[in-house]
């Protein structure tokens, strides 16, 4: 059996203003119906797979939970990561974790944000690597390059693979200039790096203690101390800092020598940007591609979203143009400066703009809430609560609440007071006054809530319980 290790940390910049670090790529449904997520986790289920390993963060971990139950997938462990520490030493904790539990343990290292539209072909070429693998190699899949893409890192193999066979890996090749990836191109033995690797656990466990053996203990100090946390497992912070930050082809890929690769031929993309998410969107005969609201006339190789419920984007005469709208923000760029999102991100921060990290959508383990109007001294917000959500009992310093229910039923504690409130009906929560919410109903609860004080910040909370152990 192979156990996925799926990757899922990350900001994705360069496809703000969907992706931010508060709400990464990887949650969004950038193509078709399903997150990039639950389509990497889709792809490795079923026969031959055990249940996935997740690493995430602590801010991720309920979404994780939440979008593999959607798909019908019971989690295995979800490992959190204290801080971003690259991919070395995430690998490395999966690796040891599983080896604990099974000493003949195999991984399929995955990211969690890529685009495979044939699962059935990535199936039948993990299994061709299988026996590489079995053998002691550690395996890379690459991708057969279609263009000369200095976006890319690239596998360079011994020669050319016959029929997709596993091959000797040579080298790992850093991103090119353009010139030097129209060379690779023509040479024939070059694929791109997809960062999809399989390997026996302790075999890639072996190439750190040989290649990177300074990350061994801060990593392993880190499984040993970790703790249990509604299901998720935390790895210990102060050892876990000492881990280096770097990625496992610095640490362990480029140096190692028993190294293979096998060819993927099916469709892939990292969905890096904007452009690749028009190129692998169906178009019409002009190249135009439009999502949610949105209206093309005589617009060529253009894509025009909305992700704004009630907003109308309206393309006229354009050409080689992204413009995507948000509630809260809009991009317009020329399809050639897509990886230049990113600098726009960059300005923002600068700027100490909300939209430059922050969704405006707060995704919270109860369900979630936005902002809809912030005035002096008020702010009037939509708050969704799954059903069986709860959330915390708390109290406010320096703001009250209006909670107004406008779907399903609420049951809401004000001080000793339990009641049930249905839609169409509100309540009022002093200043100061301990209060909870919770949604007893089998359907989703919404609610209005208009906030006045001096101070409406989210960190204006006194938490007295919370069932999800937040702080």
């Amino acid at each position: 059996m192979i156990t996925p290790v799926i990757l899922c940390g990350g900001s994705g910049t360069r496809l703000w203003p969907l992706s931010r670090k508060s709400y990464p790529k990887q949650f969004s449904k950038l193509i078709g119906d399903q997150s990039l997520f639950q389509m990497s986790a889709s792809r490795v289920k079923g026969d031959g797979y055990t249940a996935p390993l997740v690493l995430t963060n602590s801010d991720f971990r309920f979404i994780v939970a939440e979008q593999l139950t959607e798909i019908g997938i019971d989690p295995g462990a979800v490992l959190i990561e204290p801080e971003g520490r690259n991919t070395a030493p995430a690998i490395l904790a999966a690796a040891l974790y599983l080896l604990e539990k099974d000493k003949d343990a195999m991984i399929l290292v995955l990211p969690s944000d890529h685009n495979v539209p044939d699962a059935d072909h990535f199936s039948k070429t993990v299994q061709t690597g299988k026996d590489a693998a079995l053998a002691g190699n550690l395996v890379a899949f690459g991708i057969g390059p279609t263009r000369p893409e200095s976006g890319y890192g690239y596998l360079e193999l011994e020669s050319p693979s016959a029929n997709g066979e596993a091959v000797k890996l040579r080298r790992f090749v850093e991103k090119p200039d353009v010139a030097t990836a129209q060379k690779m191109l023509d040479a024939g033995n070059f694929l791109w790096n997809a960062g999809i690797f399989l390997f026996k656990a302790q075999t890639i466990v072996d190439a750190f203690k040989e290649n990177k053996s300074d990350l061994m203990t801060p990593v392993k100090r880190a499984i040993d101390e970790a703790e249990t946390d509604l299901g998720f497992l935390r790895l210990a912070p102060e050892p876990w800092s000492e881990a280096e930050d770097i990625s496992i082809d610095y640490a362990v890929m480029e140096k190692a020598k028993n190294l293979s690769a096998v060819p993927f031929s099916g469709g892939w993309s990292d969905l890096g940007d904007w452009d690749s998410v028009w190129r692998e969107t169906k178009g019409d005969d002009d190249g135009l591609v439009t999502s949610g609201a949105a209206i093309g006339i005589d617009c060529k190789n253009t894509l025009l979203r909305s992700e704004a419920k009630g907003t109308e984007i309206v393309g006229i005469g354009l050409e080689n143009i992204v413009a995507i709208a948000m509630p809260d923000a809009v991009l317009v760029a020329d399809k050639s400066r897509a990886q230049d999102v990113k600098l726009a991100v960059d300005a923002l921060k600068q700027k100490k703009s909300n939209q430059a990290v922050q969704f405006p959508r707060d995704h919270r383990p109860w369900g979630s809430f936005e902002s809809l109007y912030m005035g002096p001294r008020f702010q009037v917000k939509r708050i969704v609560v799954k059903p069986g959500g709860i959330l915390s009992l708390q109290s406010h310093v320096h703001r009250s609440e209006h909670w107004v229910v406008v779907e399903g039923t609420a049951k809401v504690t004000i001080g000793d007071v339990v009641k049930l409130v249905s839609d169409n009906e509100s309540v009022y929560i002093p200043l100061g006054e301990k209060h909870r919410m919770e949604n007893p109903g089998k359907v989703p609860m919404v609610l209005i809530e208009v906030q006045t004080g001096s101070y409406l910040g989210e960190d204006d909370i006194v938490r007295y319980e919370d069932v999800y152990a937040r702080d």
